[in-house]
């Protein structure tokens, strides 16, 4: 089973792929009940969050605390339970956390590799970044207040009852990180009252007010952050793209003009310069470029591996772009660069994408020394 199938198995039980795509389309919020407490438990224990706190890559601000208790931020100052260096200081840790406050540890599947298989996972399907921040609220306590986020997100609860206050709609129409929080908001009308049990997920979309407190005991949950670009992001990159070869798009504004002459044509015809089939192939690349060269690369080698002998196929922890030329010509992108391959390597690359026996040995040892090739019989990558 690939990654993404598996990655997509478990977040999305019952769901065929199209479903999901329609969820993620939607505004709407979604309860997944679990048939299985243990579903997630691959993923991550309370024991993995121990043993993290006791290393030196246990550090603010990847590790912070809420209290809901506290008054004005719900936010724990850093320095209640970190060193001067930003390690954290674990007594004193532990006794905030004794005392109430949740931890919280972002991007844990930077460095817990059943959250980085699955993460990469989803990233294969959905084609944009995935991430999981790690919530443990201790019995009877809520870390933060009602808020809503800035992207998707999936929870997945671990251990331990949570109980969840979802309101319909969105509170701000499709809010974004360069969105204003305008403080002390209120949500509108009646909240759904839902506990989530292990082995349930919840889906939230952005915008849709949302807060959570546990439920007599202690709760571990993941929040799979789904990172899409908003249509304003998308184009700022295709603008700053187009700028390099579109001497069009670098001409003055004349803005000693502004109150005499109208601006309107000027603008028009600047942006009909980014509309059209070209420029939308090329958003798309650029799209598919920054998740192969942005994502920490999963190379399908280890530190002492010659190549295999046999079929290969493209490693499947890595994200890769074949960018075509008219020519046949082709540019393959991932994390560590660019590669330019000729008409018949990008050709060999199709080939090996869908598994095959190398045809060009010196092709397939460059990308297998490059981590991004796999045995094609090599054991299923799985996601838990």
């Amino acid at each position: 089973m690939s990654l993404a199938a598996a990655a997509f198995a478990t977040a999305f039980p019952g769901l065929s792929v199209e479903e999901a795509f329609a969820l993620r389309e939607g505004r709407a919020w979604r309860h997944f009940a679990g048939n299985d407490p243990a579903r997630f438990a691959p993923l991550l224990a309370v024991a993995d969050l121990d043993a993290h706190l006791r290393t030196d890559a246990a550090r603010s601000p990847r590790v912070s605390m809420a209290d809901e208790a506290r008054e004005g931020s719900a936010g724990v100052p850093e320095h209640e339970f970190t060193l001067p260096d930003g390690r954290v200081d674990l007594p004193r840790l532990l006794g905030r956390f004794d005392a109430g406050a949740s931890l919280v540890v972002s991007q844990f599947h930077e460095t817990h590799p059943p959250l980085q298989r699955f993460c990469r996972g989803l990233e294969k399907l959905f084609l944009h970044a995935v991430q999981a921040n790690i919530y443990l609220t201790p019995p009877g306590a809520q870390g933060f207040r009602t808020h809503y986020d800035t992207h998707d997100v999936l929870v997945l609860q671990l251990e331990g009852a949570k109980r969840w206050r979802v309101w319909d709609g969105e509170r701000v129409e499709r809010p974004t990180r360069r969105t204003p929080w305008p403080g002390a908001m209120e949500p509108l009308g009646e909240p759904h009252l839902l506990v989530l049990q292990p082995g349930d997920a919840l889906y939230i979309p952005r915008g849709v007010m949302h807060d959570a407190a546990t439920q007599g005991e202690r709760s571990l949950h993941v929040t799979v952050g789904l990172l899409e670009a908003s249509w304003a992001q998308a184009i700022r990159l295709l603008v700053d793209a187009a700028e390099l070869d579109d001497a069009a798009l670098r001409e003055s504004v004349p803005s000693w003009r502004i109150g005499e002459a109208d601006l309107a044509p000027a603008l028009a015809a600047k942006l009909a310069r980014l509309s059209g089939p070209a420029q939308a192939e090329r958003l798309a690349n650029l799209l598919l470029e920054g998740l192969a060269r942005d994502r920490q690369p999963l190379p399908g080698r280890g530190l002492f591996a010659p190549l295999p002998a046999g079929p290969l196929a493209l490693a499947d922890g890595m994200h890769h772009l074949l960018a075509r030329a008219p020519d046949g010509s082709a540019t393959l992108h991932w994390a560590g660069g660019a590669l330019p391959l000729d008409a018949a390597q990008a050709a060999e690359v199709e080939r090996l994408a869908e598994g095959a026996e190398p045809a060009d040995a010196a092709l397939a040892e460059r990308l297998w020394r490059l981590g991004l090739l796999e045995p094609l019989d090599a054991p299923p990558a799985t996601a838990p």
